[in-house]
């Protein structure tokens, strides 16, 4: 059967091996010296060794008491650390945040089980939309942290990388063959005028396959080779690919640009910048 050590025992042996002696140890964790002394005996017999030498009037450590003093000092470190962070307000409180929905994935989830594990009183509510719709509930204070993709951020954005911007379609689909080309784009879409400006300067006749604001919808006419779309390479809908070598027209970059309220902050805030900054950085 496991043993366990008795932290508040182990308290008491580091006090009493810093201190010098039971007498002041007693008077530093405000205890009573037969407390202290109680302690320091059950310790000892849980390991079944002595830990102190009493010869000398300056009580010292045993061979045994040095290895156990590295252990205890790690494990009252951790225990404090812990109490720390599970009861101080400094890591309580909610952070609301927004990111686009096509590049929410892959880093997303990781990072957001990562932050609650290490401040687990802490809340991250995430909203997932366009740009245009995020920048505007940013901008009336109803997200606290924003990702966005655009040409460039507004004075409060901070650009983390330049991605390219590429054609997709159904993958080994044909749709991007037929003309007029058929888009499927969500009314509000950064991507969308993009996309149009660039086939209207390459010549090419399109039409819009939907209206709305389905983002589902448009990625269910593209994977089903009904339509074509845009999106940030590599963060591609289930069942499509990028076209590539089709004659369309080169769609350039967009910025993944990140904003934060100037009333963010605190550890855990920083924290959840840093991994954003480390996910979509260059």
């Amino acid at each position: 059967m496991a043993r366990n050590l008795d932290l508040t025992a182990l308290r008491a042996f580091v006090a009493v091996a810093d201190a010098g002696g039971v007498t002041r140890a007693a008077g530093l964790l405000n205890l009573t010296q037969s407390a202290v002394s109680m302690q320091l005996k059950r310790l000892e017999e849980n390991i079944g060794t002595d830990l102190f030498l009493r010869a000398a009037r300056r009580l010292s450590l045993t061979a045994e008491g040095e290895q156990l003093m590295s252990f205890a000092r790690k494990m009252l470190a951790l225990n404090d650390e812990a109490l720390a962070r599970l009861t101080s307000s400094a890591y309580e409180g909610e952070i609301r945040l927004g990111v686009p929905h096509d590049i929410v994935y892959p880093a997303i989830p990781g990072i957001l089980k990562r932050l609650a594990a290490q401040y687990p009183r802490l809340r991250v509510n995430l909203t997932s939309s366009f740009t245009l719709l995020l920048k505007e509930s940013f901008a009336r204070g109803e997200v606290d942290v924003i990702l966005t993709t655009e040409d460039r951020p507004g004075p409060e954005g901070q650009i983390l990388s330049q991605q390219p911007l590429v054609w997709v379609g159904a993958t080994e689909g044909a749709a991007w063959t037929r003309l007029p080309l058929r888009l499927a784009f969500k009314d509000t879409c950064v991507f969308r005028p993009t996309a149009q400006a660039a086939l209207d300067q390459a010549g090419l006749p399109w039409e819009q396959a939907i209206e709305g604001e389905s983002e589902q919808a448009a990625e269910a006419l593209v994977a089903a080779d009904l339509a074509i779309s845009a999106r940030i390479r590599g963060r591609f809908p289930p069942g499509t690919a990028e076209v590539s070598g089709a004659g369309l027209p080169d769609l350039g970059g967009l910025s993944i640009c990140l904003y934060a309220a100037p009333t963010v902050g605190g550890e855990a805030a920083e924290a959840l910048l840093a991994e954003l900054r480390l996910a979509y950085g260059s």
